[in-house]
């Protein structure tokens, strides 16, 4: 077991503590072949950004914000194997609540419903895209989910799946485990992950005698940078 401490978590949410991939693949699927893209290409660019990003990035000329609706609803309506992924339900019911958080890509109503789609604890105060300027993989959420909890980033555990998520938490000055969920163990490494493990199954919290610090247990599948 590896022991890693600190002031606060920060998770991200697709790929993290809840599978969507199923879904997001047919969302993305069927906007991309409705506008004449690649439909695999589209989800590998869409995978870890905010939406309206990916729009912007193929239609420059079209209206973003109403595409984007459309995209939001098509998730919010397709639910169909949006489950807890290994770990994650027992990892957010041992951790103190005021202690971590949600810094997701998506929207506060789609981080929600999935949430509850999957049984998952909905925390009192989250960051998604609606209250960000600069999505990932600038540093800007992970740096307002630090001060929502009034923790500073490099007290700060971010955890990821996706390479534009790591780069994020490393430049918000976060350390970051990164979960082979979602992208292959290179790509998390190119990324600057500090350490690699399967998914939050692999991620244990252990009560310290320090008020101020959270103690965490990394199981042996962790692989290192």
């Amino acid at each position: 077991m590896t022991e890693i401490t600190c002031g606060a978590l920060l998770f991200d949410l697709d790929g993290v503590l809840v599978d969507s991939t199923p879904a997001v693949i047919r969302v993305w699927s069927r906007w991309a072949t409705a506008h004449g893209f690649d439909p695999d290409e589209v989800v590998r660019s869409a995978h870890g950004r905010p939406s309206i990003a990916t729009v912007r990035d193929y239609l420059p000329h079209a209206d973003a914000e109403a595409e984007n609706r459309e995209v939001e609803r098509g998730e919010i309506e397709d639910l169909d194997g949006v489950v807890p992924l290994p770990g994650a339900r027992e990892l957010l019911s041992a951790l103190p609540p005021d202690r971590w958080t949600i810094v997701t890509s998506c929207t506060h109503r789609l981080a929600q419903t999935r949430l509850r789609a999957a049984g998952l604890p909905v925390p009192d105060r989250l960051v998604t895209c609606d209250d960000i300027k600069n999505g990932k993989p600038d540093p800007e959420p992970y740096l307002k989910g630090a001060s929502l909890l009034g923790i500073s980033p490099k007290d700060c555990i971010v955890v990821e799946d996706a390479p534009a998520g790591i780069r994020a938490g490393n430049a918000a000055g976060a350390r970051v485990i990164a979960c082979r969920t979602t992208a292959s163990e290179a790509e998390l490494k190119d990324a600057g992950a500090d350490w690699i493990v399967e998914n939050c199954k692999s991620i244990s919290f252990s009560p310290s005698s320090a008020s101020d610090e959270l103690r965490l247990l990394l199981s042996s599948e962790t692989h290192f940078t």
